[in-house]
């Protein structure tokens, strides 16, 4: 951040995940080095390879709509609304006409509302006929409706959009939230991520790639990044949405503040449509921009919480990506992925994982990697095995890769009111 930027923290927090619904049920979950994958329970799963998912299982749309906008909205809308609204209460930020044009709103989606599109296309081709085709086709399954109906829910009038960048849809989301305030267009942005993708061809489309786990016997267990016995990542659902807020306007009404934003690196591999860039070549260069952008040396990081899909690319390319950024460093750093827990959420893994880390630093306490049974001589770093580590970081980075080489690395320090 050059001298002339705004500083940047956040102030509110909410997650709706595999895990729970609400940012003190995930931590609890978390920490506990807790599971939310399971067998699908949304449709019949019979003739699919894979059968099992990270679902948001007690999630109820009534609790956050009325009950006739609740057919307008897909279900990653639902995510983003309610997990906004947990951020926003948990802020106390109150959205007025006064303050409007100052509140933004960004919000990464991946897939958007694929459960939509599969459900009217099935029904359009059954009848032939577009009379039964809802008016709500269309809003409900363009992403830019979940940034949309969180302002039209909370009155925000300024820069509105989602950022969609595939698994780094919600990391994106976040950065640019932060460039907005520290540049000065925007006081308060609503950001972080949504996705909810866990549907026949959701599914089907990344089986039939071989991206997924097929541990249908044993799905507690299927997501074990950087453990060698690793085949493949398990979907998710979900969103987590941050408030971040410039230190003047958080200062000036005497908001609690979780940790500053302070560095946000963004590139592309410029190599594949899925593979990562060999030897991590663009993760490393992502987290370097991070850690330029917010003015840090290698040493001051102390957490990661790695992009760890549990694929044997990713887990070992980003594991060289870090070993190359830190180098002897490396080796003292805590790594983990969170997605040992709660599946990938795609476009909405960047905001989820942004509010552990952001929780990390809070409270002192560094999420596991569950599942970590047998070393991979490739992944050879500390991995915050099985248990959860009490442990106070100043700085952690939070990393997001996608589909067509897209990468976001996030800065987060420990606030301080420094000068």
């Amino acid at each position: 951040m050059s001298s002339s930027e705004r500083r940047v923290v956040i102030t509110g927090l909410g997650i709706v995940s595999p895990l729970g619904v609400g940012t003190e049920a995930n931590w609890e979950a978390v920490v506990a080095g807790r599971s939310g994958v399971g067998p699908i329970t949304r449709f019949d799963t019979e003739g699919h390879p894979v059968r099992f998912a990270g679902e948001v299982g007690d999630f109820e749309p009534a609790d956050y709509f009325e009950k006739k906008e609740i057919k307008k909205v897909d279900r990653f809308i639902q995510f983003a609304v309610a997990a906004a609204q947990m951020a926003l209460d948990d802020s106390g930020y109150e959205v007025t006409d006064a303050n409007a044009d100052d509140v933004g709103v960004v919000v990464g989606v991946g897939m958007g509302g694929i459960a939509t599109i599969e459900d009217v296309t099935a029904q359009y081709h059954r009848t032939g006929s577009l009379k039964r085709v809802s008016p709500f086709f269309v809003p409900r399954l363009i992403g830019n409706m979940a940034p949309g109906q969180i302002a039209i829910r909370f009155g925000c009038r300024g820069i509105n959009y989602a950022p969609t960048s595939a698994c780094a849809s919600g990391g994106h989301g976040v950065g640019e939230a932060y460039r907005l305030i520290a540049s000065g267009r925007q006081e308060v942005v609503i950001s972080g991520g949504s996705e909810s993708a866990i549907t026949p061809l959701g599914l089907g489309g990344f089986a039939v790639m071989r991206a997924l786990s097929t541990r249908n016997d044993d799905p507690e267990h299927a997501s074990r990044p950087f453990d060698l016995g690793r085949d493949g990542f398990v979907m998710g659902e979900g969103a987590g949405i941050l408030v971040l807020e410039s230190l003047d306007s958080a200062r000036a009404r005497g908001a609690r503040i979780y940790a500053e934003v302070v560095g946000y690196g963004a590139n592309a591999d410029a190599f594949h449509m899925t593979s990562p860039a060999p030897e991590g070549r663009g993760a490393a260069d992502c987290m370097r921009l991070a850690l330029r952008d917010a003015g840090l040396g290698a040493d001051t990081v102390g957490y990661i919480n790695a992009h760890g899909t549990s694929t044997p690319y990713n887990d070992a390319n980003e594991t060289t990506a870090i070993k190359t950024v830190f180098e002897e460093h490396a080796r003292s750093l805590a790594v983990s992925s969170t997605k040992s827990m709660t599946g990938h959420l795609l476009g909405g893994a960047g905001g989820i994982e942004a509010v552990y880390t952001v929780l990390a630093l809070d409270r002192g306490v560094l999420p596991p990697t569950i599942n970590y049974e047998e070393p991979d001589p490739e992944c050879d770093l500390d991995y915050v095995p099985n248990q959860a580590r009490e442990s106070e970081v100043d700085v952690a980075l939070s990393n997001s890769f996608g589909f067509g080489g897209t990468n976001v690395c996030l800065a987060f320090r420990r606030f301080a009111d420094r000068a």
